[in-house]
């Protein structure tokens, strides 16, 4: 074989693509450096959060208020404000928020979703254009607040839900999802004498487990971070969800007037806040941490196809 057939078939560096040769070693080597720096300014605040909630309020005083390594880690901190206060409270709120919250939306997205990817449903396009109008202008804080007041939503966890039940964004990955399932299952579905409901629950569902997981998530992780809908429509603030009340004791350094946890005021939260602060941060983020790992594998088929599709 001669060296010009050899070269049309290995390629030569001259005729290789310029992302198909092989970096540098001053190249290879800023991206380690580059990926080092990134994954330090991300673990080191994440590893003082951690450490300053697990350190000893003495030890958070003499560090001036973080502890990067603590000498004597104790969960004294995490015992105190889950014994039974203000933030044990708080986040039985968020968890019940974030369920039933999910629940609804994932309720209300799947079937308009469906709705809107059928080609013979007669309001698909008129109520699709309504549908991208409120992505395009959405509605102001006032506004809100007013057809929230006049619904009689306030005060309620209703107001935390209904208002923002249904995401645009989300609403339209899943109606590229269904679009993209094969036609043929909806017709031989129909020969066989199914009804819409049926199509929806035993064909549709059963094959859309990865946008259904990453939808879920989306809403799960928008109700578990909101706080500023509980400050706004709730007026008892020990009504509050747990990211609401972080914000005040993050804020403020103690925890809220009214519910205030005896075993805060009895092991020094007063003479180092930082240690109490962590730890509700730490409470805060935990969830999502353990849920995202089980859910990480669906992003790339759930989204991507929705949004291709789309």
């Amino acid at each position: 074989m001669s060296s010009a057939v050899i070269d049309r078939v290995l390629g030569t560096a001259e005729e290789r693509p310029a992302w198909q040769e092989r970096p540098r070693l001053a190249t290879r080597i800023g991206k380690v450096v580059a990926l080092l720096g990134v994954c330090t300014l991300i673990v080191v605040p994440l590893l003082v959060v951690v450490s300053t909630s697990l350190a000893s309020p003495d030890e958070v005083t003499e560090g001036g208020g973080w502890v990067l390594w603590p000498t004597e880690p104790t969960l004294q901190t995490y015992q105190d404000i889950l014994s039974g206060g203000t933030i044990t409270r708080s986040l039985v709120i968020s968890v019940g928020i974030t369920v039933g919250g999910t629940l609804i939306s994932l309720f209300g997205t799947i079937t308009l979703a469906y709705a809107l990817s059928r080609d013979h449903f007669s309001l698909r396009r008129p109520l699709l254009l309504m549908v991208l109008f409120t992505f395009l202008f959405p509605p102001s804080m006032l506004p809100s607040y007013l057809v929230v007041k006049n619904l009689g939503l306030l005060d309620t966890y209703w107001a935390l839900t209904l208002p923002v039940a249904i995401n645009v964004f989300n609403l339209v990955i899943m109606r590229g999802f269904f679009q993209a399932l094969p036609g043929e299952l909806y017709d031989a579905a129909r020969i066989d004498g199914a009804g819409e409901l049926t199509v929806l629950t035993r064909i549709v569902l059963p094959l859309s487990k990865p946008v259904i997981a990453v939808i879920g998530l989306f809403y799960a992780v928008g109700y578990w971070n909101s706080f500023f809908h509980a400050i706004l429509y709730l007026n008892d603030s020990s009504d509050w969800p747990l990211q609401a009340v972080l914000q005040t004791v993050v804020t403020q350094g103690a925890a809220l007037g009214g519910n205030t946890s005896d075993a805060l005021s009895d092991t020094g939260a007063l003479a180092a806040p930082q240690s109490y602060q962590m730890a509700t941060v730490v409470v805060a983020i935990v969830p999502i941490l353990v849920i995202y790992p089980f859910i990480q594998k669906y992003f790339t088929k759930g989204v991507l196809t929705g949004a291709i599709k789309s």
